[in-house]
């Protein structure tokens, strides 16, 4: 594989020389030279692996004249030996030239990103995604790039988000192109925008939040010079849409270690800017009110959440959970008082936490079952802490599944997580009282049906029973009968009948 390279940083003159050759020999290579040839036996296998489809690609552009090159996140995880189905290419073709030449190779296509430039396939198990060479020109004042073509492939390269992200290999030939110094940038593990960090921000500044999910993502720090443009220029993220800052917070989330993306936002002010509940946790302390750093215990319940999702039904990344983690205590800066005596309370912070919840989720554009399903857990997550002592009645048992429903498996994780204390003692009873909840509700289930629990008697024949046509009576009816399942458990129909007709006889439209 040849190796193609501008360093346009004649400080960086030393590091390019360890790239230009692609592989470097000799008997006494530094650890970042032996870490490049790494890489670059890591990238040939790859490469090999998806030869017979990306050949095959290259050749059909070739024959009718255009450049076609393997590039951004697809090289770079070659490089990192993390290379999956999915590929991504850059083309010297026009949009309608690659749906011409991809017509008759494809085993699927689709033209839904054609406006800016992509056409995607499926061949052979790949998911492909080939885009004509950019030169974007951004309206500063507007939300989305207006995209323009540009000529050669350094063309687009240049408007990438990142070094790292800007490396090609041209094909059919393998030509490895890094003007921009992606390489030693991914054996130093750092992240470094093209051009400057300024220009790159002005032109999208979703990109100061895509580094801040590369850093989690990739374990990479983030260059100093790249943090100072993030914290200076974060009030330029206000003119992102919401659905993109919520696509770029979801995947940031679904990282394996979020913790050091999320601490980035925070740091930079970008949190600030489109999810202000999550600094605001950091209540101030003082020697005579002292309390829980709430914002570093909810990024140990995070962390926490992400070790225990093998206990939900389909695993993980969970986006709810994650965000229930995230954000189950935002209800405590609003909620805070200082009590006599020097005590701190946050007295009701779940019921406050669910409303701030729905609203910043809403506002961020995510899916209705999404904030239904955070808001609730939000609500729900110190239901557990209510039952003092581990005493649970059958009763409490049957409205913590009821509650829960759906998301009991996930409340689960949340209350598990959410214990953060350094006391082995305390941290070892509240675990045993969790497991102790769990297995009253596995034995209940198995005697009663928990996960749908219902009254004796439906709506019919409540109304027969009574004499009744529809209406709010029966509406009434039937939830003292489901509140008597949940304290006595199953009746069985005629014990319910009973029940029923005594508690008729007690209603104010039978009382003379």
């Amino acid at each position: 594989m040849r190796h193609r390279g501008m360093d346009r940083d004649p400080s960086r003159a030393a590091e390019a020389n360890v790239v230009r050759w692609w592989v470097v020999t000799g008997s006494e290579l530094t650890d970042q030279q032996q870490a490049l040839n790494a890489a670059q036996r890591r990238a040939v296998r790859q490469l090999l692996r998806i030869a017979p489809v990306a050949d095959d690609l290259a050749a059909r552009f070739s024959a009718a004249g255009h450049e076609l090159a393997l590039v951004g996140g697809s090289v770079r995880d070659a490089l990192l030996d993390r290379l999956g189905q999915d590929l991504d290419f850059t083309t010297s073709a026009r949009p309608a030239e690659t749906k011409r030449l991809l017509a008759d190779w494809a085993d699927n296509m689709w033209d839904v990103g054609q406006a800016f430039g992509t056409i995607g396939a499926i061949k052979s198990g790949f998911q492909i995604e080939i885009t004509t060479y950019r030169s974007e020109n951004y309206d500063r004042t507007s939300r989305k790039p207006a995209v323009a073509y540009g000529e050669t492939i350094d063309d687009d390269l240049v408007r990438r988000d990142f070094t790292i992200n800007a490396m090609a290999v041209k094909l059919p030939g393998r030509e490895f192109i890094d003007p921009h110094g992606g390489l030693p940038d991914l054996g130093r593990k750092i992240i470094r925008t093209p051009g400057t960090p300024e220009a790159s921000f002005s032109d999208d500044p979703l990109r100061m939040m895509r580094a801040a999910r590369f850093s989690a993502q990739l374990g990479f720090d983030v260059a100093p010079e790249v943090v100072s443009a993030m914290r200076d220029m974060a009030e330029r993220l206000d003119i992102v849409s919401a659905e993109r800052i919520r696509d770029e917070l979801t995947k940031l989330l679904l990282t394996r270690r979020p913790r050091a993306g999320l601490r980035l936002l925070v740091d930079t002010g970008l949190a600030d800017r489109m999810l202000p509940e999550l600094p605001a946790l950091k209540l101030e302390i003082d020697e005579h009110h002292r309390h829980k750093d709430v914002y570093e215990h909810s990024l140990t319940v995070l962390d926490q959440a992400i070790e225990l999702e093998d206990r939900l039904p389909e695993g993980g990344p969970d986006l709810v959970i994650r965000l229930a983690a995230l954000l189950h205590d935002i209800g405590k800066p609003k909620t805070r008082r200082f009590e006599p005596g020097g005590g701190v309370s946050f007295h009701h912070h779940d019921v406050v936490g669910a409303k701030l919840v729905r609203k910043r989720l809403t506002a961020l554009r995510f899916p209705s079952a999404v904030v239904d399903g955070v808001a609730n857990l939000t609500e729900l997550h110190l239901r557990f802490h209510g039952y003092g002592g581990g005493q649970w009645t059958d009763s409490a048992v049957r409205r913590y599944v009821r509650d829960a429903g759906d998301l009991l498996d996930r409340l689960h994780v949340l209350t598990r997580s959410d214990c953060t204390t350094r006391n082995p003692r305390k941290a070892e009873t509240l675990r045993r009282a969790y497991d102790d909840l769990e297995a009253r509700i596995e034995r209940l289930a198995g005697e009663e049906e928990l996960a749908a629990i219902r009254p004796d008697l439906d709506g019919n024949e409540i109304m027969q029973i009574l004499g009744l046509g529809p209406g709010p009576v029966v509406g009434r009816a039937y939830r003292y009968l489901l509140e008597l399942r949940m304290d006595r458990g199953p009746l069985g129909p005629d014990a319910a009948a009973a029940e029923l007709l005594e508690w008729w006889k007690s209603q104010p439209e039978n009382s003379t």
